[in-house]
């Protein structure tokens, strides 16, 4: 008896162990690269103008320097403040925000496809003080919140971080580089990538072509299972040598895409209206991974089309 229960010990971890396999682990490839310290976001100022109205207008570009892919914004109708001689003066105008995309790590934006998708405009950041001026030694100080990581529909502020933001105005960056600012191992994928996707679906990007007014991607989807399977990806945005975010915001899960059966393959095209005259382009690419509405994110160099 007493042979019996020590056998039954010895098994037991083993037993555990093979109960705790039958879990889905998670491919390595879906993590985010993600340094040992996080910066945050940054800005540096591009340009100091007078706008039409005669305030202090102020040209920004932004850095996700938080070692991961992020999404930032400020807090709508919450003013920036001009840092002068020890004084405050609040600064009502505040477009600083990624326009609801994540951004890879490394990259940096000066702009995004705002308005709505039916009248898209392009919204450059910046920030303006009424009735102010830049003097020597002044700062521009921006409250802002992040999140990072991949985009899950059920958590949308899950690593949500509040900070704030302190730009030196006396320092105006020039010959700026678009848009990788600083590269991360690892985190470029080629255009002919197989990402492995929602219920081991793969996923490739099969075509790039320029159209009249953009890009036009055609994608594939392999299913190797006993069971049709939706992956999405949204409607995925680009950004080019000007560093402007193209490609109006909404959530990847809600973008209409084909079912893709079981032991077959599917195939989609979308688009992203984008100038002729911007190269250098790459894909914010969202993929439905792991689990129904969670989100891996990849960057995909196009920069030859």
């Amino acid at each position: 008896m007493v042979r019996n229960k020590v056998l039954i010990l010895l098994l037991l971890p083993s037993t555990l162990f093979l109960f705790a396999c039958a879990y889905i682990v998670l491919p390595a490839d879906l993590d985010s690269p993600v340094t040992t310290t996080s910066k945050g976001w940054s800005a540096v100022v591009t340009n100091i103008t007078k706008s039409d109205t005669g305030n202090l207008h102020i040209d920004l570009t932004l850095r996700n320097e938080t070692g991961d892919w992020s999404a930032m914004k400020t807090e709508e109708g919450k003013p920036a403040a001009l840092i002068s001689g020890g004084k405050s003066t609040p600064c009502e105008t505040v477009f600083v925000s990624t326009g609801g995309h994540r951004l890879a790590p490394g990259f940096q934006m000066r702009g995004y496809t705002g308005g709505t998708k039916s009248e898209p405009k392009i919204q450059l950041l910046y920030v303006e003080c009424q009735a102010a001026q830049a003097n020597p030694g002044d700062k521009l100080s921006i409250g802002y919140s992040y999140v990072t990581g991949q985009y899950n529909y059920y958590e949308q502020d899950k690593n949500k971080i509040d900070e704030i933001m302190e730009i030196n105005l006396d320092q105006i960056a020039q010959g700026l580089v678009y848009p990788v600012a600083e590269s991360v191992e690892g985190l470029i994928q080629n255009p002919d990538s197989e990402i492995i996707a929602l219920n081991k679906v793969t996923l490739t990007l099969k075509d790039v072509q320029r159209s009249a007014d953009g890009l036009e991607f055609t994608w594939e989807t392999a299913n190797p299972g006993e069971y049709p399977t939706y992956v999405h990806i949204g409607n995925p945005p680009v950004i080019g040598d000007d560093g402007i975010l193209y490609g109006f915001y909404e959530t990847p899960d809600i973008v209409s895409i084909p079912i893709t059966p079981a032991g077959d393959k599917a195939e989609w095209t979308t688009s992203v209206s984008a100038p002729q005259d911007v190269k250098g382009f790459y894909i914010m690419l969202s993929v439905e991974s792991g689990k129904a509405r969670l989100f891996a994110n990849y960057a995909v160099n196009i920069s030859d089309k």
